[in-house]
């Protein structure tokens, strides 16, 4: 444990500065603000063409939402976990293959309902009682056009409304209930703000969902190898001039280059907690505004023995969305006894107001309910001494017993960092947003899941909007210093944005 820890604080605090002084002087220069996918991405792309860069992170690691955590001896991903499409059409693929990565494919199915097949759940009810498959099999969404947008809570109530022999009743009503909660927990959103007209218009890509069994933690140190990366840098000011950006970070140092790629999350944007002088164009702070930003944690707890069936997941189903669960079963993808409880939308704000503590035994409480016979969870004495400080243990009452729980719990809404998970269509907005979210400003370059107009909160998408940055960037700098003679605008041509008209 203790060369692990080292090897990461290799990482952190000397990440490859020696390549730095050999690029020439001359050669374009680039600012990437945000060391998660997106910025990675961007910076290595442009760092291969000899550009030079230097990455401003605001935390004490790289990653960004992306989070592999060794503190039980084994890879557990906090953030991310998921490969969304397990195949070379993904542009993440031939990266993951080439490191050799394992994944555990989850689904086969590209619905983003029923985003993995009946067979790999094992629902109960409140009282642990096993709903019968026959019954969730025959459950569905039902989703009717409308000519306005709506949330997809309302839709569901008016179809009931108006087709009242439609109406489920009882357990069948449970079970559609949890199906909303796996929504939900898709978009990190409740039903009653996801857009009805929106919800489906990412492009999901064929061969279902792998799931990182190392976790994404290899792919993101791939990525950041020889890179300038300043950690604990957080930019508070983006000045764009005619001739290039200037950069100011919390403690007053600066930085300039000939211009900027911003890849910070979208709930940092919101915040307006980075400061852009001249202001952003009016269509480009209404994107930001506009777009939602969800939260989903987890829980991960971490047991001696498997006690629980062999599926994927295990949901309860109750009463409304709110009060259905489910744990993933990491055990089936990667042998380690650990179930993930993953909260989103109200439920995990709620849960984001308790200490980790408290937030912990609710997800043991829940299991309880479902698997009463639940044993102790693994308290390993001999090996207490090498759990870093972001690893917890509490003690619960079980059975007239005293038990501890290994645990881990994450923080994406509460992060000053992230604040929130990540983006999706809220009622009534455009799918276009992250389109413009996207469209550059003057030598500003936006990248980031939440410019993914095609793949909107998920790794991939991050990935491919760095790559596509890093490419309008290079164009536009090329441009600028005459060795670039043709220029390929980045605005799609389906959409209409204002041109960005500068006074003399």
């Amino acid at each position: 444990m203790d060369s692990q820890n080292k090897r990461n604080r290799q990482v952190q605090r000397a990440p490859c500065f020696s390549n730095v002084g050999r690029r020439n002087a001359a050669s374009p220069s680039v600012i990437v603000i945000g060391g998660g996918f997106a910025g990675l991405a961007a910076a290595r792309t442009l760092y291969d063409a000899s550009f030079q860069v230097v990455v401003l992170e605001s935390r004490d690691r790289i990653g960004g939402r992306v989070h592999t955590d060794y503190s039980f001896g084994f890879p557990v991903d906090l953030g991310a976990s998921w490969l969304h499409g397990v195949g070379n059409e993904n542009p993440l693929a031939p990266l993951i293959g080439k490191l050799g990565l394992p994944l555990y494919r989850t689904s086969g199915d590209n619905s983003v309902l029923y985003d993995h097949d009946l067979e790999s759940y094992g629902l109960f009810d409140m009282e642990g009682n096993q709903v019968p498959q026959d019954l969730v099999s025959k459950t569905d969404l039902i989703r009717k056009e409308n000519s306005e947008d709506m949330s997809i809570g309302r839709a569901i109530s008016m179809v009931f409304e108006r087709r009242p022999d439609l109406r489920l009743n009882g357990l069948g009503h449970k079970v559609l209930q949890w199906y909303l909660c796996r929504m939900e927990g898709w978009f990190a959103a409740d039903a009653d703000t996801i857009s009805l007209k929106c919800w489906d218009q990412e492009e999901l890509l064929p061969g279902g969902h792998g799931l990182m069994v190392r976790g994404y933690k290899p792919v993101i140190n791939t990525l950041a190898k020889g890179l300038d990366i300043r950690l604990g840098h957080r930019v508070i000011e983006i000045v764009r001039r005619y001739n290039g950006v200037k950069v100011t970070v919390e403690d007053g140092s600066t930085f300039v280059a000939d211009a900027a790629i911003i890849a910070v999350p979208l709930g940092v944007l919101k915040s307006n907690c980075i400061k852009f002088e001249p202001r952003l164009p009016e269509w480009k702070e209404a994107a930001i505004k506009e777009l939602g930003v969800g939260i989903e944690n987890k829980i991960i707890l971490h047991f001696q023995d498997v006690f629980w069936p062999n599926v994927e997941f295990l949901g309860v189903v109750a009463e409304s969305s709110y009060e259905c669960s489910y744990f993933l079963n990491l055990h089936k993808a990667t042998g380690h006894p650990v179930l993930v409880y993953m909260p989103a939308g109200q439920l995990a704000r709620d849960i984001g107001e308790l200490s980790d503590e408290a937030a912990a035994n609710f997800a043991f409480t829940q299991l309880k309910r479902i698997l009463p016979n639940a044993t102790a969870p693994y308290h390993p004495a001999n090996k207490l001494f090498v759990m870093r400080v972001d690893c917890f243990f509490f003690k619960i009452l079980v059975a007239d017993s005293l038990f501890s729980i290994q645990y881990l719990v994450s923080h994406w809404g509460s992060d000053i960092n992230s604040l929130g998970s990540y983006s999706y269509d809220t009622v009534g907005m455009p799918h276009d947003l992250y389109e413009k979210l996207r469209i550059p400003v003057d030598n500003l370059f936006f990248a980031g899941e939440a410019t993914s107009a095609d793949y909107p909160g998920s790794v991939h998408g991050a990935y491919s909007t760095g790559l596509l940055a890093a490419e309008d960037c290079r164009m536009r700098v090329l441009e600028r210093h005459g060795e670039l003679d043709i220029f390929q605008p980045a605005m799609d041509e389906e959409t209409l944005i204002p041109i960005l008209i500068s006074r003399m």
